[in-house]
């Protein structure tokens, strides 16, 4: 599966590290696994090491510091303010939605004020097969995670007990990276988190590993290529529809990241007066508004044209840019005539204020649709990437009409190629760990890295499955 990433390294004097603890998202079959007790102990753990936001990689850490977990957490400058971010949201909305039974691609819960992202943390089970309210953890908790993170730099090298670690960008999204961990032997193993689809929009490229034994590595992607395509040129044809025929431009969003590269790539169409000074476009999502603000406090990890840029433009800004924070403001979008521009999460349609927008303007034939990332099985997103034309939202059947289009290239994470590539750079590999992808991906990479780099000793684990070596 893409979602729920968890590790645990034991050493041979039994000291353990956990890298990553993140949410089970998207499917109801996946989710009630968020409400199972840890495998292991949670006061034996030497160490956490988190290599990025993403909540898929984060969303279950305030549950381990329940769990009697005392020590410290290592993350990256930025993945520390980001994952504060998302860690807040998803507490504030599980709160919110106490109580409340929802499938989130069927019928998500109310919408609410201050709300953004709609992780589907309630499932059809019910309450009561979940603890107090189903809600995992609260705000309270999270601010008591947060007292127990260290932030580390890039390349900086440092211990727990007896392992050596140190962070490499990974280039996914700010603040990402690659972990090696070493052991008293000097056997190494790299964690990969998930590598960026380099060269990225704005920040530095992933930074490559140069020796390790063994490789523990994200797959989503394994079984494809991205389209050769500019991701600047489809939205200037799909903004240029809208302006056209007078229509609307929904585009679903992740909030980290995704959202900020669409801002900055109107902002360059704008420059070049490749589209309309005066479309409008709206940023509708709380949490990608305080991204942003995250992103212009990170200029030391722009690349090296964005941070030219810098000098003499505003990035993420540009006439007609509406950030509607609020319920009341989102409401709002309705009333503006169009052609207009809606960005608003979530980037996979499973929940989140896209889904008002969707009820809203789906069954118009003037409006666009364009996604902007990888859309999970089971999803909303996927679903009407698929080509279903009628679909269930809040309990109400939508007959779809838009024109529904997707932009792979403006994907955070690596296709085959490129996953290939980063291996293949890693001298020394002797066993190779495809996590982080659907099984297809999975096997297809597999296959790949037998055929391509020459690596037979090729795993791929299952859950809970412990491995030797």
């Amino acid at each position: 599966m893409v979602t729920g990433s968890c590790y645990l390294l034991t050493g041979d004097t039994g000291e353990q590290i956990l890298v990553d603890l993140g949410m089970f998202q998207e499917r109801e079959d996946l989710s009630k696994l968020n409400y199972e007790p840890f495998l292991f102990d949670s006061a034996k753990i030497a160490g956490v090491l988190v290599t990025h936001a993403h909540l898929d990689h984060t969303g279950r850490l305030p549950m381990l510091v329940k769990s009697g977990y005392k020590g410290k957490i290592y993350m990256t400058k930025a993945t520390r303010m980001l994952t504060a971010l998302v860690l807040a949201d998803a507490a504030k909305v599980a709160v919110e939605n106490s109580g409340k039974i929802f499938h989130a691609e069927i019928s998500p819960t109310p919408f609410n004020k201050g709300g953004d992202e709609r992780m589907g943390f309630f499932s059809k089970v019910g309450k009561k097969d979940f603890g107090s309210e189903g809600i995992l953890y609260t705000e309270e908790d999270v601010d008591k995670l947060l007292e127990q993170i260290e932030v580390v730099e890039y390349d900086q090298v440092f211990s727990i007990g007896g392992f050596t670690v140190v962070f490499r960008d990974a280039g996914h999204i700010l603040g990402s990276g690659s972990i090696e961990v070493s052991d008293a032997a000097c056997k190494k193993i790299v964690f990969s988190g998930d590598l960026g689809n380099t060269p990225e929009d704005m920040i530095r490229p992933t930074e490559q590993v140069k020796k390790a034994e063994y490789v523990v590595m994200e797959s989503t992607y394994g079984d494809r290529l991205h389209k050769e395509e500019d991701p600047s040129v489809v939205l200037q044809e799909e903004i240029n529809e809208v302006e056209k025929n007078g229509g609307v431009l929904l585009i679903p969003s992740f909030s980290i990241e995704r959202a900020q590269e669409l801002l900055h790539r109107i902002n360059h169409l704008k420059n070049e007066k490749k589209i309309d000074e005066g479309t409008k476009v709206f940023l509708d999502s709380p949490m990608a508004i305080r991204a942003t603000e995250i992103f212009r406090r990170s200029s030391e990890l722009y690349n090296s044209e964005l941070t030219k840029e810098l000098k003499t433009d505003d990035p993420f800004g540009f006439p007609g840019l509406a950030m509607t924070a609020s319920a009341e403001e989102s409401r709002g979008i309705l009333l503006s005539s169009a052609p207009k521009v809606i960005i608003s999460g979530s980037g996979m349609m499973h929940g989140g204020r896209v889904l008002h927008h969707a009820i809203n303007y789906l069954a118009d034939t003037k409006t666009r649709l364009l996604l902007v990332g990888y859309q999970a099985p089971g999803t909303l997103g996927r679903r009407l990437l698929d080509g279903e034309k009628k679909v269930m939202i809040y309990n109400q059947e939508i007959v779809v009409a838009a024109n529904v289009r997707e932009v792979e290239t403006m994907s955070c994470h690596a296709d085959q190629k490129k996953l290939l590539h980063w291996l293949g750079q890693i001298k020394d590999v002797q066993l190779v760990f495809l996590t982080h992808g659907e099984d297809e991906a999975r096997r297809a990479l597999g296959e790949k890295i037998k055929e391509e780099i020459g690596l037979k000793d090729v795993v791929l684990p299952i859950l809970n499955e412990i491995v030797e070596f």
